[in-house]
């Protein structure tokens, strides 16, 4: 595999510390190079904890959104311009499907059977 293509596989080891909090400080190095923003996605995989920059998960949207404004005839400055639009609603978009989530876990609204959400009624 050509360098070019694909980001080099590294692996470094760093110790950090943990706050009485249960706060960690990403190394310099490690933010930068990784490209960190405010914030940061957390998974625990079996008996570790993986942190990585949150818009890396964003951008696996990228290709649809693309794709999408092209068919709808976008190019240009103005394709950029709707791109940067519709990728800033991502997050929000998330953020309001996990709190609904979070309220039906919780018992607090109730979830739509299979049957409402592949309704035709309501389709544009």
């Amino acid at each position: 595999m050509a360098k070019d293509t694909e980001k080099e596989k590294i692996e470094e080891r760093k110790i950090i510390r943990v706050s009485d909090k249960r706060q960690v400080t990403i190394p310099l190095k490690y933010y930068e190079l990784l490209g960190f923003g405010k914030e940061a996605e957390c998974t625990l995989r079996e008996n570790e904890i993986v942190i990585r920059p949150l818009q890396e998960s964003l951008e696996e949207f990228s290709e649809e959104i693309l794709a999408e404004l092209i068919s709808k005839g976008y190019s240009g400055e103005e394709l950029l311009s709707k791109f940067r639009e519709m990728r800033r609603k991502i997050r929000p978009a998330i953020d309001s499907m996990i709190k609904e989530a979070d309220e039906i876990a919780e018992g607090n609204r109730k979830s739509l059977s299979l049957a409402e959400v592949f309704s035709e009624e309501g389709k544009n």
